[in-house]
Parts: C-alpha cells; sequence; structure tokens
C-alpha cells in the first residue's frame, strides 16, 4: 500500500531535514497549529537551533532510522532527503504515512485559503516577500512562507487569519519520490511569473527543459485565476499564451497592462511612477535598489491592484518596506567602506546587482565579490556568460568553490579562468583559493567610500563580519 498520504487525525509529525529555511520554517507553523513536532538534521547548528529550540521543537543531531521510535503519524521529507537515508529506510520499513513539504504546506496551511504564488528564476523571494508585507499593511492578515527572512516580520513564515497564503512557487524537485517541480503543488488564485532562465543544472539539462515544467504550470492554471507575467523576458511571453487563466504583463513596455513611468534615484530611496492600462496609479518610494528590484515592486503593485488597496496603502507599505536578509543587505559600515551581503549566484542575478547598487555609491568603487557556489555555477555551464556580469564593477574578487569537489573534473567551474578573463576585458579582476586570503587582501586595498559587495547563496565563511572586524 502506497503511505505517500496524509491519514486523518495526524497528531505527531517528524520532519526529516528540518534545518533547511523552508523545513525549519514548516515545523514552526505547525507546532504553532497544535501539533506535535519532532525532527532531525545533519548539520544542526545557530540559528536555525536555536529558532527551532525556542519554539519547542525536539531536534535529533544526525540521522538514525531510531528517531522514528515514536512512530509519528506523518514524517515530512526534506528534497535533499535521498532514499538510501537511514530515517527513509526506516520509514519504508515502518509502514510510516510520509508526504512531501509542499504537500505538507498545501494541506494544512493553503487548502482554504486563496494562494497568491510567485515564480520565475530570479526574484522570487523579494517580489513574494514585498506582497505578504502589502497585504499585511492593508490589514488582510495573510498567511505566508517565503524563501528569505523579512526584517519587518524577523521571520520567513507567518500564520495568518486572512483569506491569502503567499508563497513562493519553486521549480526545483519536490522530493526523492516526486521529482516533478514543487509550484505543481499549488493552484493560485494569482501568480506572478518574474522570467524564465536556465538554472539548477544539478536538475535540469536544458532550458527547454526548465521551460517544459513552467509549461505544465501554465496549462493547469485555473479559468479562474489571473497571471502576471513579465513583459522583458522572451522564454515568458512566448508561454503565456499556455495559461489556462487571465494573463497581464508587467514591466516597461508601452502596451502592458502594469507599466513603469518616471524612474528616480533618491538615496536610499528608488522613485518610480506605475500606470495601470494607461493611468497614472501613484509615485511610489521604495528602499530597494536596482531596476530588477523596481519590477518586482511593480509586480507587487500589481497583485495589490487585483485585491482593491488603495495607492495611499501601497505608497505607505512600499515606504516601509525594511528588505530582507541577504538582499542587497547592508552588514556595516566601518572607516567609510560598506560592505554589502548579496545572494546573487546566477549570471544574471550578479549583473543587476551590480548595476543597482552603482548609482547608489558614486564617490567610490564597486568591490564585486563573488564565490561559486551553488550546483550551476560550479559548473562550467556559464563559464563563457559570467564575464559580462561584472561589467559595472571596479574591482573584482573571486574565490576558488568550496565544494568542487562534488561537481564531475570534466564539468567544473574555473575561477582562474574567469578572472583571466576579466582582466582580458581591462577589469581589475583578482583569484583567491581561500576566504582568509581574500580578508586580508580587501583589508589592504579598500578605502573610503567603496563598497564591497558581496555575493554567494552560502555563508561565505562568515566573510562579512570577518572583514568588518578587519577594515
Amino acid at each position: 500500500m502506497d503511505k505517500n498520504s496524509i491519514p486523518d487525525n495526524v497528531e505527531t509529525i517528524h520532519l526529516i531535514a528540518v534545518c533547511g529555511t523552508g523545513m525549519g520554517a514548516l515545523a514552526c507553523m505547525l507546532q504553532e497549529l497544535g501539533f506535535t513536532v519532532t525532527g532531525s538534521d545533519q548539520n544542526v547548528y545557530p540559528p536555525m537551533s536555536q529558532f527551532l529550540a525556542q519554539k519547542g521543537i525536539t531536534v535529533a543531531k544526525g540521522f538514525d532510522g531510531a528517531n522514528l521510535a515514536h512512530r509519528p503519524d506523518l514524517v515530512v521529507v526534506g528534497n535533499a532527503v535521498t532514499r538510501d537515508n537511514p530515517e527513509s529506510v526506516r520509514m519504508f520499513e515502518m509502514g510510516l504515512h510520509y508526504c512531501s513539504m509542499p504537500q505538507a504546506l498545501n494541506h494544512f496551511i493553503a487548502a482554504d485559503k486563496k494562494a497568491v504564488m510567485v515564480t520565475g528564476t530570479h526574484g522570487k523571494t523579494s517580489t513574494a516577500s514585498l506582497i505578504a508585507w502589502i497585504l499585511t499593511k492593508a490589514g488582510l492578515d495573510p498567511t505566508f512562507m517565503i524563501g528569505g527572512i523579512l526584517n519587518n516580520f524577523d521571520s520567513n513564515y507567518r500564520l495568518g487569519q486572512g483569506a491569502y497564503f503567499v508563497v513562493e512557487g519553486d521549480e526545483y524537485d519536490t522530493a526523492f519520490f516526486d521529482k516533478g517541480p514543487k509550484f505543481l503543488h499549488f493552484q493560485p488564485h494569482l501568480a506572478v511569473v518574474t522570467g524564465i532562465e536556465f538554472d539548477h543544472a544539478d536538475i535540469f539539462r536544458n532550458l527547454d527543459h526548465v521551460k517544459d515544467v513552467f509549461q505544465q504550470l501554465l496549462e493547469r492554471t485555473s479559468a479562474k485565476s489571473t497571471l502576471i507575467a513579465y513583459d522583458a523576458d522572451e522564454n515568458v511571453q512566448s508561454m503565456i499564451g499556455l495559461s489556462g487563466g487571465e494573463v497581464e504583463n508587467y514591466g516597461v513596455r508601452s502596451d502592458s497592462h502594469w507599466r513603469l513611468g518616471n524612474l528616480g534615484i533618491d538615496p536610499p530611496l528608488s522613485v518610480f511612477e506605475v500606470y495601470n492600462q494607461g493611468q497614472r496609479v501613484g509615485k511610489f518610494r521604495i528602499p530597494m535598489m536596482g531596476m530588477h528590484n523596481l519590477s518586482n515592486a511593480l509586480a507587487a503593485v500589481a497583485i495589490a491592484g487585483h485585491l482593491d488597496i488603495a495607492a495611499e496603502v501601497l505608497a505607505e507599505a512600499l515606504a516601509g518596506f525594511k528588505g530582507i536578509k541577504r538582499r542587497q543587505e547592508i552588514r556595516g559600515v566601518k572607516n567609510g567602506i560598506t560592505v554589502m551581503d548579496d545572494f546573487a549566484h546566477h549570471p544574471t542575478a550578479v549583473r543587476e546587482t551590480i548595476r543597482a547598487v552603482r548609482p547608489f555609491y558614486p564617490a567610490g568603487r564597486i568591490v564585486a565579490v563573488f564565490e561559486p557556489r551553488t550546483n550551476s555555477s560550479m559548473r562550467r555551464i556559464f563559464q563563457n556568460v559570467y564575464p559580462d556580469s561584472f561589467d559595472a564593477a571596479d574591482l573584482v574578487c573571486i574565490r576558488k568553490p568550496s565544494m568542487l569537489h562534488k561537481i564531475p573534473a570534466d564539468q567544473r567551474f574555473s575561477s582562474e579562468k574567469l578572472v583571466q578573463d576579466l582582466i582580458d576585458r581591462g577589469k581589475a579582476a583578482y583569484f583567491f583559493p581561500d576566504t582568509d586570503r581574500i580578508i586580508d587582501f580587501l583589508a589592504r586595498e579598500a578605502r573610503a567610500g567603496d563598497l564591497i559587495l558581496i555575493m554567494s547563496n552560502g555563508a561565505f565563511d562568515n566573510i562579512h563580519e570577518r572583514l568588518l572586524q578587519q577594515l
């Protein structure tokens, strides 16, 4: 009998790999809903270990079949968990009911709510965070789960009593027993598609493979739903005709339903106008940098428009948005040198992030520090694309990937080659085998007025705090 199902009368729930951002949030939400929650993970360390402990959730260090000895009513399996994980093996031996994170989220959290889903290769976290904050300021009391910590809430989740559930729609695969994308588990009432590019090279073969899963999403979209689609992405525009629901474009095209008008910079704020079908909605200010973030804000305004949120409320919400940890997050300023942390790793994200911060720091240099760390960036698929991404930087520091050994030798990205390509383009670029040498170099070379923009999807050996101590 297939036990990949959620039984009635669940009381106890165990999460395998509970310390991930999404799984940890789900554990806390389930605990707040009244379930008895336990978890396990290979790496149990702060801040997630402390966060879960504060919520009263018992977390076992390491994976062991004995962690299921209490026979939980349901086991939630994280997407990084393999079939031969000791707890997966024991789960099957015991005949326990099990499900994926999206299954649990849909069943326990989203079932009775209208899903507002943000999907696309870039901008999901920022756009979803803006929507969640706007809905909260509008008194709609939303529920949300997002892949980053919202500074306005100091959390990446919230259980609200309102009708709407805001969620990132991830194209990454769901679990070892469900290789389909996570976003297919949700039927959105309102959806945003920010763009479609090749990424996640460990999952997808090529761009066509990525487009295949977005096609599945679009084709199963309800006729009652509305899709907000980015007008400058050719891949998105080539596919929106597949949507089962209504489609509205957003961006800068004159014929788009939602359009950006006059743009300006008033540091630390960006200023922008919004037009809806040619009618001016208003002029807004937001403490975020770059055209990509203004596009994300426009998508959030479009969603707000469908929920009849007044322009005055929108203006207050956007101006009061405090951002997301690890998205253009200023970690400190020392001797006039600013250290900023950003999650950028895909070539497009790296390029747009550097471009975004450039106008806000006109007096000094943009020092771009990059760690290729994702399954895609450690492969050579973007080797010849990355050099273009650093054009707006004045000084570039590239670290050798710390986990390069996980990639087959004939597929590995070369940080040395990237540096040489940048030098050939006239850039001041340097290769570093480790983080310590980057810190030593920057401590010598940085000067007042510089912005040191550190880009990685990982902790980068705590380079931000260590660098600030050295400066």
